[in-house]
């Protein structure tokens, strides 16, 4: 078994020596000039098919072939690296450097480990120290190279992702068999026999997928985004830390004597404590975070990452999410890793007061939050105030900031940090305080250009919130006014009807069925002001009723009770029929009706009031011999509001009972002509769900 594992790895590791060797000449022989990534391309394949040959001819475990190994790593770690370099992620080299940079050394260091096994051949102890460190630090490239590869496969344009997508499919499933490789034997303590003998051709396997990938793109474009290097630079970090501490642990097994047990358990205890204080404060991610944006970055911020971050703040939906002006004040604090912070916005008199605070309860603001001069200052500079500055020697920025509009209550208390106005169109909707950071530092350039285009974008914020209060006030108003309009032709209807009985109380005075009358028309026009009352009240929640069937005839007989003292009203023909409406809404819209053909129609000229079926529909009809409307005035004025052919009319009567109509699923016609009078026709659907008895009652109606 053992034999013919030996073969399989011989010959495997043969064939995959010589396609790579096949591919890397043909790359190196293709037309057309020569780039960066070609040539590391071909350097990596020549060391593979090198590390391969070597495997073939010493075996596995040969110091030349852990050598050539460390070299065919090396190449591909070298690709990986021009790859980057040329396509649209070198404006951020610094971070990326890193990585490459530990991963590089990890791999010089396994060569000097390796090196280091023959000399140890005489000490057993120190032989097993190198060989467990060179197996460590395989381990350790080969979770780097994958996290690598993953990051760079996830970072590169979607347009151009395809052209990467089997290079970086086939380092992967290197480093991975190698990881599992390793682990194994790492676990067992003993190379798996198996696994090391099929590594051959496996790399034959992936030969052909490298050529394939060749032949589809030779130009892959990658772009690094700020989070990957974080991501990246965390994950190394975590292995170095790693690393170390096995080091450090073996140093001491090896020097330590009678006590090294005790001195390994103790280094490991304080550093995994050391890490566990550390990794979660607040405190050292912000400084951590600050020193790796000063010194591997070119730019302070990750503009996109911050400008998503700021629109979700902001517009963040939802009844568990903080309050509008706290959320544009926790906006602004996030970018500058400050903890809290308040909004000063102008009230009423244009002066300054506390709007809202967001984590900072200790801070005390007055209720003069500023000076005379505070707006006009920052309304024509913009400036934003670092009081740390202002406090160190206020003499050097006298000539750039006027001392004077800076209230002492900010400058005295020490938690503030800076102040940063938020000017739209040139004028201030306020200003955001905030707390010193975690790590405190200066604002420099970076700061103050993001915090002035942060500052305009919550200005249009709060700009907009405002108008968004006052269109709605202007709304509620309208709606006052609007219903305040219905109810003024209300009343002046109930006027009307008040004046013609009192003129008709002259002549019928002594009559005590016109008293009778008069005591119920009165008590009828006392009701209905109180319900205009109601409806004028904000507090009035009451809904029309549904429409329901209503018997026509009953109806159009009470109104006829209540008019006939106004106004001599007859009818020619009410069939008994039933519609589905509101009764209360018909009575609203034949009053309105009707009391317009009382003030159309000369003194003794009766109203008719008729009522008959058309189609599926009830037709009620209010006629008059008055002087009429012109076409041109239906067409054009009549439903409009506030449009009247009367003198002192409001114009309101005929607009509002067209809306009550059509809230009923009925309409409202008219005819009319001038010098002839006019007839407004109130459409009801009939009432289809009826009684058996309802049902007969509707026939000998409809037959009548």
């Amino acid at each position: 078994m053992l034999a013919l594992l030996a073969q399989i790895s011989t010959f495997g590791h043969g064939l995959a020596a010589v396609l790579f060797a096949m591919i890397a000449i043909w790359q190196f022989q293709r037309k057309g000039e020569r780039n960066g990534v070609q040539i590391s391309l071909v350097i990596a394949l020549a060391m593979t098919s090198f590390w391969a040959l070597t495997v073939s001819v010493e075996g596995a475990f040969s110091a030349i072939s852990n050598f050539s190994e460390s070299l065919r790593n090396l190449g591909w770690l070298t690709f990986m690296f021009v790859l980057l370099r040329t396509g649209e992620g070198r404006n951020e080299p610094k971070s990326i450097n890193v990585i490459y940079v530990a991963l590089a050394l990890v791999l010089i260091s396994q060569v000097g480990v390796d090196s280091l096994i023959p000399i140890f051949e005489g000490s057993p102890r120190l032989g097993s120290m190198a060989a467990y460190t060179s197996l460590v630090l395989r381990m350790l490239f080969a979770v780097g190279a994958l996290v690598l590869v993953h990051n760079l496969y996830s970072i590169s344009a979607p347009e151009t992702r395809w052209g990467i997508r089997l290079p970086m499919a086939s380092l992967a499933a290197i480093w991975t068999y190698d990881l599992n490789l390793f682990t194994i034997t790492y676990l067992t303590q003993q190379f798996s026999v198996e696994l090391t003998a099929m590594r051959g051709p496996a790399m034959a396997c992936i030969a052909p997928i490298l050529a394939l990938a060749s032949v589809r793109n030779t130009e892959w474009k990658l772009k690094l985004s700020r989070s990957v290097a974080f991501r990246s630079l965390s994950l190394v970090a975590i292995g170095g830390y790693l690393l170390m501490m096995i080091v450090i642990a073996t140093a001491l097994e090896i020097i330590g004597g009678d006590y090294a047990r005790l001195a390994q358990i103790s280094f490991l205890f304080g550093t995994s404590i050391a890490a566990l204080l550390l990794l979660p404060s607040g405190k050292f991610r912000a400084w951590f975070k600050v020193k790796l944006a000063k010194n591997f970055f070119q730019h302070r911020y990750d503009y996109r990452a911050e400008w998503v971050r700021f629109t979700d703040t902001i517009g963040r939906p939802g009844n568990d999410s903080a309050p509008f002006h706290e959320r544009v004040v926790k906006a602004i604090a996030d970018i500058t890793d400050s903890p809290a912070g308040i909004l000063l916005m102008p009230d009423d008199s244009g002066r300054l007061a506390l709007q809202s605070r967001w984590n900072w309860p200790t801070i005390q603001v007055p209720a003069r939050a500023c000076t005379s001069r505070t707006v006009p200052f920052f309304e024509e500079t913009g400036h934003i105030i670092e009081f740390d500055a202002l406090r160190a020697d206020q003499s050097d920025l006298a000539e750039q900031i006027d001392l004077g509009a800076i209230p002492e209550w900010m400058t005295n208390d020490p938690q503030t940090w800076a102040a940063v106005p938020l000017v739209h169109f040139d004028r201030l909707a306020g200003i955001v305080l905030l707390a010193r950071p975690r790590v405190n530092r200066t604002l420099d350039w970076e700061d103050l250009d993001m915090l002035r285009v942060v500052g305009r974008q919550v200005a249009s914020y709060l700009a907009e919130a405002r108008s968004q209060e006052s269109l709605s006030e202007a709304q509620r108003f309208d709606e006052f006014n609007r219903r305040m309009a219905f109810i003024m032709h209300d009343i002046k209807n109930l006027v009307s009807q008040l004046s013609l009985l009192a003129r008709n109380a002259k002549k019928h005075a002594d009559n005590p069925e016109f008293q009778t009358d008069m005591i119920a028309t009165l008590q009828d026009s006392a009701d209905k002001m109180n319900g205009l009352l109601e409806r004028l009240s904000q507090h009035n929640k009451a809904k029309p009723e549904e429409p329901k069937p209503v018997k026509v005839a009953a109806l159009l007989q009470s109104i006829i009770e209540k008019k006939r003292l106004l106004h001599a009203i007859e009818s020619t023909q009410i069939d008994d029929l039933t519609a589905m409406a509101d009764p209360a809404r018909v009575d609203q819209i034949l009053g309105h009706l009707i009391q317009n053909a009382i003030d159309a129609s000369p003194d003794g000229q009766p109203i008719l009031l008729n009522a008959r079926r058309r189609d599926l529909s009830v037709a009620i009809e209010v006629l008059d011999r008055g002087e009429g409307m012109s076409s041109e005035f239906i067409r054009s004025q009549l439903f409009k509001p506030f449009a009247s052919s009367k003198d002192g009319g409001f114009g309101i009567g005929a607009f509002e009972a067209r809306s009550l109509a059509m809230a009923m699923n009925g309409r409202l016609e008219v005819e009319s002509k001038e010098g002839s009078g006019s007839r407004f026709t109130l459409i009801l659907p009939l009432a289809s769900h009826l009684s058996e008895d309802e049902t007969e009652e509707e026939r000998a109606a409809q037959n009548a």
